[in-house]
């Protein structure tokens, strides 16, 4: 049985990661980004819900008395 011959392994894993450097670096350079970008502080309003409003008292059916 033959054996597998691993010697070239080494070059085609490395040229392989070069590569998708390269790739990796034209997909970006393809994007614009803003040159001096600015965080933006957004006020979050609260909505109140029409349960919050007021207090509500639930009753189990099997706790309410017999009459």
């Amino acid at each position: 049985m033959p054996q597998l011959d691993t010697s070239t392994w080494l070059i085609v894993i490395i040229s392989m990661f070069i590569t998708l450097f390269i790739i990796f670096q034209l997909k970006t350079l393809a994007h614009q980004f803003p040159v001096n970008p600015q965080f933006t502080y957004s006020k979050q309003t609260k909505q109140n819900a029409p349960w919050e409003e007021k207090w509500t008292k639930t009753y189990l059916p099997l706790s309410q008395h017999l009459a």
